[in-house]
């Protein structure tokens, strides 16, 4: 697990792109004939499984570690990830992965402007211009 732990920050965010672009494949394959609600239900089962799993094995339930902001913090996290999924579900069921994924990538602008404008993470012409190439790119794939 030490090796893991090390892994650069950029090889968990391409790994986790990876898996989330094979998420709409699997999705929209899951979703067919079904409630798009009782799917994700699944879905998030299987996942708090896993995460629970990950987090009895590395032996990291240490909950006096939390505070009220950090409470706080993660259930208004949970709530916006419940929301985000259930409209992707309801959105794949409905529409080609191929409108629905570029349309949810915009979540990278929308997250970027949110670092910039409450955590005062750095504005760069090197950012700006990524996010307007993606921006972009949502309108042409999207039309």
């Amino acid at each position: 697990m030490v090796y893991f732990d090390a892994m650069d920050y950029r090889i968990w965010a391409f790994l986790s792109a990876l898996f989330a672009g094979g998420t709409a494949l699997l999705a929209k394959k899951g979703v067919e004939g079904v409630p798009s609600n009782l799917a994700l239900a699944v879905r998030v089962v299987v996942v708090l499984v896993l995460a629970w799993a990950i987090v009895l094995a590395k032996n990291e339930a240490k909950f006096d570690t939390f505070n009220g902001k950090t409470w706080l913090f993660l259930g208004l996290s949970g709530l916006a990830t419940g929301l985000s999924w259930l409209c992707y579900f309801k959105a794949i069921q409905m529409g080609p992965i191929s409108k629905v994924a570029p349309i949810d990538k915009l979540s990278f602008v929308i997250a970027m402007t949110l670092g910039f404008v409450f955590l005062g993470e750095k504005v760069s012409a090197k950012l700006l211009i990524g996010a307007g190439l993606i921006a972009a790119g949502v309108v042409v794939t999207i039309l």
